[in-house]
């Protein structure tokens, strides 16, 4: 394999979140361009000062990233649409950051946005993949619930899981989600309601399924230079992956295309899995949390059950993990959900993060995972951000 270009020299900054809320009947424009007034009244810079942009939405459709610069009076020198849900955060960085080392742009606007209307999911469902639903729907089958149902399933029978240790998951992230004032949820969990909670697609019950909402979530990437001649804090690159359609071969999900590339990540890095200080991984469902904390190195496949049971999630916890809540206690955004990692770490590595701040935390995983078909998803991704030397 090539050995890639390092990151070196490019500053991730200016996190930003608009508000979540659980319906709408405002359009992905309008928090796309809640999103960039953000950018630009956080950051000092004038919007033609923003020469780059990466969109990703669900909602969108059938309109575009360029759609978007006419709406919102850009213009642009380097232009990507990333349709890739919650792997378009990571995926967003990697390409914004080759196109500052490049000259392409010198500053590049990352924002995923998505409204939810009563309707919306079930539309998004139906033409989300011609391929997964020609596959499932003649079966009586259909959507992200029953797909991971049957995930979940297959890795407890596997590995011996059990409902009580996606629990752990989910009950440490509200813990997370109480101190982010952005998070739609804001009761505790406690294990035992969470057990008890009731049954959408056995074994996936209430509390497995995150919460479809409307809202926006947006950084800009730009030389570390250009990061302190405008005096924002910043976090850097230590190294980043992806990878698509991996283990294809398997004929149910086991395991991700982390596991392929972990080991450049952490090379990139010049880290172990032991020296990152949390977390941000991304959580459709309980399952998917448990497999990237083993293909990501933290511990072996089939050990996820023992490591949350031996580890406690939150963000003062001994492994913290998705510090916002994450989308099971924050609420998934469509396409935002894919940045809600990003937004976090920033806010961790540039002291940000308010009460639910990891203790001397110097660098962070954001892990991305998403477009499901009807047996897997396709795209995995993960980065390294650090504090700027």
């Amino acid at each position: 394999m090539t050995r890639r270009m390092s990151y070196e020299g490019v500053a991730v900054a200016v996190p930003v979140t608009v508000p979540y809320q659980r319906y709408s009947t405002l359009g992905a424009h309008w928090f796309l361009g809640q999103a960039m007034e953000a950018l630009v009244k956080a950051s000092g810079l004038k919007k033609e000062q923003i020469d780059g942009l990466c969109v990703s939405s669900f909602s969108l459709a059938p309109d575009t990233a360029v759609g978007v610069t006419q709406h919102l009076g850009l213009s642009p020198r380097w232009l990507d649409h990333m349709p890739t849900g919650g792997a378009s955060g990571v995926m967003c960085l990697r390409r914004a950051a080759r196109a500052v080392q490049a000259g392409d742009a010198d500053v590049v606007a990352c924002v995923a946005a998505d409204t939810n209307h009563v309707d919306s999911f079930r539309q998004t469902l139906g033409s989300f993949s011609n391929f997964a639903r020609d596959a499932t729907y003649p079966y009586g089958s259909g959507g992200p619930n029953s797909i991971f149902a049957m995930i979940t399933s297959h890795y407890m029978r596997t590995f011996g899981a059990t409902r009580e240790d996606f629990g752990r998951i989910c009950v440490d992230q509200r813990s997370n989600a109480l101190k982010n004032p952005d998070a739609m949820f804001k009761k505790p969990l406690t294990l035992d309601e969470y057990i008890a909670a009731r049954p959408i697609s056995d074994p996936i019950h209430l509390f497995d399924c995150v919460m479809p909402c409307a809202g926006a979530e947006a950084f800009l990437v730009m030389s570390e230079e250009r990061a302190r001649d405008l005096g924002l804090a910043h976090a850097v690159i230590r190294g980043a992956i992806e990878r698509h359609n991996a283990y294809s071969e398997d004929p149910v999900m086991v395991r991700g295309g982390w596991r392929r590339d972990r080991d450049d990540l952490y090379a990139q890095a010049g880290v172990q899995p032991a020296d990152i200080d949390f977390v941000q991984t991304y959580d459709d469902y309980p399952v998917i949390v448990m497999m990237q904390f083993e293909d990501l190195g933290f511990c072996e496949k089939g050990e996820g059950s023992a490591f949350v049971q031996s580890h406690t999630m939150t963000h003062d916890g001994s492994f913290p993990n998705n510090t916002s809540g994450g989308q099971l206690s924050a609420g998934q955004a469509g396409a935002a959900g894919g940045f809600l990692g990003m937004t976090e770490t920033i806010r961790q590595l540039t002291d940000t993060a308010g009460p639910r701040t990891v203790p001397d935390a110097q660098l962070g995983l954001v892990a991305g995972f998403g477009m499901v078909t009807y047996d897997r998803c396709l795209c995995t991704g993960a980065v390294i951000l650090g504090r700027p030397a």
